[in-house]
């Protein structure tokens, strides 16, 4: 039987077929895209944490085995300082977590151990000029002393509030002091106007706004965790 390919009927089942044959290869090049792209983002956040921690790995694999070695607990606690899960804190979403009532919210915790020593990693998630800002500090076991952290950014100016995530910005906050009178000390000041070494920084040059973004985080969610963080 011969087929006529100039027909209507011939062009509907045609182009029939090929939308279904063309549908299917995105639908799996998609799904597998997705698993690499959920690991990729799951060996970023790792290699975050463990900046934060000073660490920093040759490769993934050793970002991998660093981050389940270093890190002991991914906690779960709400706003009264109280464990409400021992595991589960890496795949919270602090962006959607600060959406809510601080009593609803779900507060991650990475409990760790560096040379034997305990430290505390909390998450952060702000605002700069152009997009959003994030980063994680890490404190001593004493809940109080800066360790150190890691900032990043979506869009901000290159050689300007960029810069937020360059060690030669973030290095500062090793050392500093978090609680003053009961409250987050820790500062990042206008640049030059540091007054106390204690608990400030100093911003980035022409970068106020982005500066201002990080201070502002710093405050915001640190703040959340001031029953866990005063608690003796």
């Amino acid at each position: 039987m011969k087929i006529d390919t100039n027909s209507n009927s011939y062009t509907i089942i045609y182009a029939s077929v090929m939308v279904i044959i063309v549908a299917f290869i995105l639908a799996f090049t998609s799904a597998t895209l997705k698993d690499r792209q959920e690991k990729n983002e799951q060996l970023d956040k790792m290699k975050q944490i463990l900046t934060a921690l000073n660490i920093q790995a040759e490769n993934d694999e050793e970002a991998g085995a660093l981050f389940h070695e270093k890190v002991k607990q991914d906690q779960i606690m709400n706003s009264t300082g109280n464990v409400i899960a021992d595991e589960g804190g890496f795949d919270v979403d602090v962006k959607k977590e600060l959406a809510k009532s601080l009593e609803e919210r779900e507060l991650p915790l990475y409990v760790c151990d560096i040379d034997g020593q305990t430290k505390y990693v909390l998450p952060l998630y702000g605002a700069g000029l152009w997009g959003a800002l994030w980063g994680y500090v890490a404190l001593d076991e004493d809940k109080d002393t800066v360790y150190g952290v890691y900032f990043s950014h979506e869009s901000e100016t290159p050689g300007l509030g960029a810069e937020i995530a360059d060690p030669h910005f973030q290095e500062q906050f090793i050392g500093k002091l978090l609680m003053k009178e009961n409250e987050i000390g820790l500062s990042v000041v206008k640049a030059g106007r540091v007054s106390d070494t204690t608990y400030q920084v100093d911003g980035i040059t022409g970068g106020t706004i982005t500066s201002n973004g990080v201070d502002a985080m710093l405050k915001k969610c640190l703040g959340q965790y001031h029953d866990f963080l005063t608690a003796k």
